[in-house]
């Protein structure tokens, strides 16, 4: 048996979003204790994973409760679909984050000597390359977008946006120096910043920031990139966009959770 947190550990999914699960019979504990502490057994832990699957391929939750409590559902042959689906995905992600990040850093190029040339190390050969990669195996759009804006900003704004950009990193290093974790509300507000520059050159969903998070630790061209800054930039920042983003999700669970209960109360 898993308690709450142990399965928030064990998967990644906050707590509060479990309970928001549990509230609405999506994920409902196997039992609940005299303490009122819940309890997630094996079974709980399959269904969990396949609730998580079938957000990765973009169903809504209420489609997902449908699917695991149709009579018709087979495990077996949803983990092969699965396989497939997310493999696919996995790919087309990690390509679409490099290759649009790496467009940003292709635009923009170099921060100057007070900014640690932040945004120096990829050479202009693989720059070059990112781009014609995001044009063939996505179209022209996503990049042409990035283009687009940047180009639409006048010499000083472009200026400002480096600036602006090269200070949040300055600006993370110098609080985890200060010893602020990752999930403090000091780093989060500073991430609010990040959040709020990619959109200089595109609307960045939540699944591609989780994924740019992932990309600063485990990408050689991206650790290079933050470890200019500091040794231990790529990890501290991942860990900063997971709770960032896991609090987007949560606000997003309770403003679909209030818009139900005004349905409610209006029927």
């Amino acid at each position: 048996m898993y308690t709450v947190k142990q399965l928030s550990d064990l998967t990644g999914v906050s707590i509060r979003t479990l309970h928001y699960y549990d509230e609405i019979s999506l994920l409902k504990p196997s039992k609940v204790g005299a303490n009122n502490y819940r309890y997630y057994d094996e079974e709980a832990l399959m269904r969990l994973q396949q609730i998580l699957f079938y957000r990765e391929v973009g169903l809504e939750l209420e489609q997902i409760k449908a699917i695991l409590d149709s009579p018709d559902f087979d495990l077996l042959s949803a983990l092969r679909t699965h396989r497939t689906v997310l493999e696919e995905k996995i790919n087309r992600l990690q390509n679409l984050v490099s290759t649009v990040d790496s467009t940003i850093m292709h635009l923009v190029g170099e921060v100057d000597m007070s900014k640690k040339r932040l945004f120096e190390g990829f050479s202009q050969e693989k720059q070059e390359y990112y781009e014609r990669q995001a044009r063939l195996q996505y179209g022209p759009a996503i990049v042409n977008d990035s283009i687009k804006r940047w180009n639409s900003y006048s010499k000083a704004q472009q200026d400002a946006v480096r600036e602006e950009g090269g200070q949040i990193y300055l600006d993370m290093v110098a609080a985890m120096q200060d010893g602020k974790s990752p999930q403090s509300a000091e780093v989060q507000a500073i991430l609010e910043r990040w959040h709020e520059h990619l959109r200089y050159f595109y609307e960045p969903t939540l699944e591609i920031l989780r994924g740019l998070g992932e990309h600063y630790k485990s990408e050689p061209d991206f650790i290079a990139f933050f470890q200019k800054l500091h040794v231990d930039l790529p990890e501290y920042l991942a860990e900063g966009i997971t709770q960032y983003v896991d609090d987007l999700e949560y606000a997003e669970i309770e403003r679909m959770l209030a818009e139900d209960e005004a349905k409610t109360l209006k029927g």
